[in-house]
This record gives structure tokens, sequence and C-alpha cells, in this order.
């Protein structure tokens, strides 16, 4: 057979798999992938359970069941204030990464340029790669990560289909402002240019800042498709549901593609979040129990020297390791990740990773979402640095 030419050419083992499996082989702290090693909800465990027992084990409507597009709903309207109609506007995921390539496939042609702002979660330009189009990547500023508006507004062109926003921010735990998102509203306006919002980390915002969805401007919401996932919220990251809200006419050609691509989502894990969602204090108590872990691991990395960036949101922490008294602070951060993990005993990632350019800042990214006694773990060995 002829060689197969590949649909992502550019594309490996990404590099959580990678630090995740030199983790296991090392017995070292996988404080890589970010995922909690802690259990969820019992109450939802026993909400999915009883949902099986019940029977609701066939395929579930298309679009969602209808009692968790309706919770879900309810939820946005409380918390941000519009209104999206529950049978034509909220569609039920396979996870997060799904719907947003499924966004990319129903929104981007051959030839759309689409903006992502780096550094940016790694599914993204494949994503739009595979729909065909051509990803502009347009830095965040270096250091704080804010976004850069002139750059951003200088990307715009006639070719631009959609632009990815993510809020809080993977990798680096920047959260955007409301006059981020005013300047955004006001930048898009005169504009055709759809908005992909990733809002996984919505209930992870800390310091009692309000999380800035584009669901709360009109001018941002009637062209977005917001992204949202209960496996951040509920610590349940291998189920892999999520949803996506958009105006209706958007939604209706999201699931033109979601119908092909997923069909439906796991029936008996929609009841229970259904269930579970009627209540709303687990999302309302995240930003707390998040927090006091972000305090905990912070207080911690302080007895060590490396370099604290600020974390407003999401459960990640950066830190830049050029302080630190010993030879390997010279290493590229992919190779300083490998001997962070193999000498001291702590995976972590590298922040070049999630760069188009591989742009190399000395700073690599911590997850702690984790026990107290994985993070002190963690802490003892890192106290060596």
């Amino acid at each position: 057979m002829p060689p197969l030419p590949s649909r992502l050419p550019g594309v490996g083992t990404t590099i959580f798999s990678v630090m995740s499996a030199l983790a296991a082989e090392t017995g070292a702290v996988n404080l890589g992938q970010g995922f909690p090693d802690f259990d969820c909800d019992p109450r939802l465990v026993d909400a999915v359970s009883h949902a099986m027992s019940a029977g609701l084990n066939q395929y579930a409507p298309m679009t969602g069941v209808p009692a968790l597009r309706q919770a879900i709903a309810a939820k946005l309207q409380s918390l941000y204030g519009r209104a999206y109609d529950a049978e034509r506007e909220i569609t039920v995921t396979a996870g997060a990464t799904q719907a947003i390539l499924t966004a990319l496939l129903a929104l981007v042609h051959p030839g759309d340029e689409v903006i992502v702002l780096d550094p940016c979660y790694d599914s993204y330009v494949p994503g739009i790669a595979l729909a065909g189009g051509t990803a502009v990547r347009v830095p965040l500023q270096p250091g704080s990560f804010r976004p850069d508006f002139d750059r951003i507004a200088a990307a715009l062109t006639p070719r631009t289909r959609a632009l990815i926003v993510n809020t809080p921010h993977n990798p680096s735990g920047t959260v955007w402002r409301e006059a981020d998102m005013l300047r955004l509203q006001e930048l898009l306006a005169p504009t055709g240019v759809w908005l992909i919002s990733d809002e996984v980390y919505e209930h992870m915002v800390f310091d009692g800042q309000l999380h800035a969805s584009a669901a709360r401007h009109p001018g941002l919401a009637e062209r977005a498709l917001i992204v949202s996932s209960f496996g951040k919220t509920y610590h349940v990251t291998g189920w892999k549901v999520g949803y996506v809200a958009a105006p209706a006419a958007l939604s209706a050609e999201f699931r033109k593609v979601h119908q092909f691509n997923v069909f439906s989502v796991n029936t008996p894990v929609q009841h229970g979040l259904a269930q579970h969602l009627a209540d709303p204090q687990p999302y309302l108590e995240l930003p707390a129990f998040y927090q006091r872990k972000r305090e905990l691991f912070r207080a911690g990395l302080g007895a060590t020297r490396l370099r604290l960036l600020p974390c407003e949101g999401s459960y990640f922490q950066c830190v830049d390791y050029r302080d630190l008294a010993l030879p390997e602070r010279e290493l590229p951060e992919a190779a300083f990740c490998e001997w962070l993990t193999r000498e001291i005993g702590v995976a972590a990632i590298p922040l070049s990773a999630f760069y188009g350019d591989g742009f190399e800042q000395g700073v690599v990214r911590l997850c702690f979402a984790k026990r107290d006694e994985t993070l002190q773990a963690a802490l003892e060995r890192l106290a060596r640095l």
C-alpha cells in the first residue's frame, strides 16, 4: 500500500501523555496532566447509578437529555443573566474538546482564518487544521498573559472566521476582566467574526472576582459558542461530558456536525448530572475549595527558589525556574521538566508546549487539583530546589 498522507503531519504524542508516562515510569508525583486525584461527590455517583438501575441506558436525544439542558439554561441565566432556550440553544457534548472541534468544523471552511491566543490549549490548532482553516497565532502579553487587543485587532482580516478565547486561562491561570470582555465586544462589533469562548474553568475564579463569561455581554453572546465542562466542575474528567450554549441559528449549524461525529452522549450520566445540577451549592462552593488548595500549594512553593506567577483562576500554578541556584536553570523547559520528573520526582508541563513557535521563558505549569497529601508530597520534593 502507498504511504498514507497525514491529515495532521506536524502532530505527535501530546506532552501530557509523554509526561504522565514518564511520571508513572519514575514514580514521580504527577502535577503535569490536569485532572484531580480525589473522588467526586458520592451523591453524583448515586444519581448516575440510580439512572442506570432505572433502565436509562439507551440513546439520549441527539441534543441532550431535556432535563439536563433545562438545568444548564437555568444555571446560565442565574449566573450570567442570559436566557438560553433549552430546546434550541443548549447542546450536550462528549466533553469540551469534542465541543470545540465540532464548533470549528461547523464554522470554518477551507481558506478561513481562526485567531488563537498563545499560549493556548493544544487541541485548538489541530482542530482548525482538520476544518481546513489556518490558525493565526496572536501572543498574549509575556509574563502577565493578558490579551493584547492592538495585536488582536491587527490580526483581524476579511478571512477571519472565528476567534477562540479561554478564561480562566489554561495554562497560565490568568482571568479576563469585565473590561477585557467589553473591549473584545467593541473590537468584534463591526465584524462577522464568530467567537468560541472556552469557559471550562468558569467555577474556578479566585479572590472574589467574577467569571467574565461571554454570556454576560449581548454583543458577544450573539456571536458566541460558549463551551463548558462537567468534568472540570464536578471532578469527573473521565466522564467526558460538557455542553455548548449558542444562539439558535448557530446551534443549528453546530448540531449538524455534532449528530454525525458523536450523535448523542452517555445517557445515565446526563440524567445524574441533571439531578446534581439542581443544587447550585457544589459549583458555587468550588472557588473557595480550589482557592484553599491554591494557597496551600503557593505557601509551600514559597520555600523554594521557584518564582510564583499570579494564579487568578483554573487549577494551574505556573512557576519561573530561572532563579534556581542550580545549573538546570539553564535548561529549555521540556528538558527541565524531564529533569524535574526524573531527579526531583515531580512531573510538570513546559509552557513552551502551548506555543506554536515553542517560545521559551523558563516557565512550567503545575496542577494543584490534588489531594492535600499529594500536594504535600510534591512540596517536600520540590523543597530540594
